[in-house]
């Protein structure tokens, strides 16, 4: 039988570490049962979650895939390398055997199975309260992550929160509705904003700023706009600050900067290279680094709105000799391709600034709106506005798809804000290549994975697929 992807007795522990940054290197795969005795070990659990936002189903490839190939932001060079795997995202051909879709739900739960774990055993280890608490804090914030990014490419999806350690208690459950799932990602963050820190020693560990910033997003993404605007005021005053230098925010050896509010830890020249990412040679362009796909290339639409004397242009996107876009987000490795050393961004001050704008506009509070969208220009020193209404929201949508480029933000957003089918005809209609690509209202899902659907008879198939 195919095993449903909730992993069961043991997981990928990973070592604490005594420097300044988050350390996630896999030690060891170990017995839960005879686990979590001390602080030590409970330490060991908790990393061993925020490791899982290190696997290619989660923030190394899929997330960043995913949130942007099926957007006008970016493309597949060259389609049939790894059968098809991106390029059905480009022309919303996705199967449900997709591989990076089963990696994504997979890695994902696997992801929440860790968090559950630590949550349910915590209470019995010996250990400081506050920073306790504060674990508490972390590992319900990434669950509620986790949980945030498979409701926006799944819609409705199993809600399991509790240690499974028997798998046969989810067979029948189905998929959990949308609504619930949300429910719980609002509550999972807020309780979260009691128990974290506004600083933290190791850098990369989640602090307040991030879940207020994400419960933020959340809300936004169900239209909130009032309701989150008072998370992201709060994000404002916990000393984050925009780089003057586009190029130092995403540079490898300016890691963690005053800008970051959250990020996925990743490290190349480690431990064998199994720290690395393979994102630098997964969506470099074919020929330009060895072993390099041509996944997750900016096109040259996006590469072309970029106006005069914008200094994200060049910071952001780079052009081989053959003219081909390439983002600079990513690092090139200092050893192997496949083990970059650039961190994943999640959430960072200007998208913080951005979502304001857009929550001010919403609620037709246009001089503030103008205020935090003009932070942006002002630093990309491009032109300020003064605008109202659709012409200010289409202004903070375009300010939005040019600062955030690569991050995994635009499908999102496209989504969300009800452009998805509308921009994307229009990008089909007008860009060569794509003459036989259509997009359909049920393409705003993913397809629950094949496996998932073999496995349990109640997981039941998005419309469409």
């Amino acid at each position: 039988m195919k095993r449903i992807y909730i992993p069961l007795l043991s997981i990928f522990l990973l070592q604490s570490c005594s420097s300044d940054v988050l350390d996630t290197y896999p030690e060891t795969i170990k017995q839960t049962a005879n686990f979590y005795q001390d602080q030590a070990q409970l330490e060991q659990g908790v990393n061993s979650v925020y490791g899982s936002l290190q696997y290619n189903g989660q923030y190394q490839l899929a997330m960043l895939a995913i949130g942007e190939i099926p957007s006008d932001n970016t493309y597949d060079e060259v389609p049939a390398n790894d059968s098809f795997t991106y390029g059905e995202f480009d022309f919303f051909t996705i199967q449900p055997n997709n591989s990076l879709i089963s990696n994504t739900w997979r890695d994902h739960y696997i992801g929440i199975q860790q968090a559950n774990i630590v949550l349910n055993r915590i209470g019995a280890v010996p250990m400081d309260q506050n920073l306790k608490n504060s674990r508490i804090g972390e590992v319900k914030f990434l669950r509620a992550l986790m949980y945030f990014d498979l409701v926006r490419i799944f819609g409705d999806v199993p809600l399991v929160t509790k240690e499974t350690t028997n798998v046969n208690e989810y067979f029948g459950q189905g998929r959990t509705p949308v609504e619930t799932v949300y429910t719980f990602i609002e509550s999972e963050l807020k309780e979260s904003l009691n128990l974290l820190p506004a600083t933290q020693s190791q850098k990369g560990r989640v602090t307040k700023g991030a879940a207020l910033g994400i419960l933020a997003k959340v809300l936004i993404t169900r239209n909130k706009f009032s309701e989150a605007l008072p998370y992201l005021q709060q994000v404002e005053t916990l000393g984050y600050s925009l780089l003057p230098d586009v190029t130092k925010i995403f540079d490898v050896t300016n890691k963690n900067n005053a800008e970051i509010i959250f990020d996925v830890q990743f490290a190349s020249g480690l431990n064998g290279n199994t720290e690395g990412s393979q994102a630098y040679q997964m969506f470099s362009p074919s020929g330009f680094v060895s072993g390099a796909k041509g996944h997750n290339l900016p096109t040259k639409q996006v590469y072309n709105i970029f106006t005069a004397g914008d200094t994200r242009r060049d910071a952001y996107i780079g052009l081989t000799p053959n003219g081909i876009p390439y983002t600079k987000k990513l690092s090139k490795p200092t050893t192997a391709p496949a083990d970059g050393g650039s961190n994943i961004v999640v959430l960072r001050l200007a998208e913080v600034y951005l979502l304001m704008a857009e929550c001010y506009a919403q609620t037709n509070d246009f001089t503030n709106a103008n205020l935090y969208l003009n932070k942006i220009k002002t630093r990309a020193g491009i032109s300020t506005v003064n605008l109202s209404g659709q012409a200010l929201l289409d202004e903070i949508d375009l300010e939005r798809r040019k600062e955030l480029v690569g991050e995994g933000h635009r499908w999102f957003d496209l989504v969300r804000t009800g452009k998805a089918i509308s921009v994307m005809t229009t990008y089909f209609q007008n860009t060569p290549g794509y003459n036989t690509a259509t997009i359909k209202s049920y393409n705003l899902l993913m397809p629950v994975p094949q496996d998932q659907v073999n496995t349990d008879p109640s997981i039941k198939q998005n419309p469409g697929y």
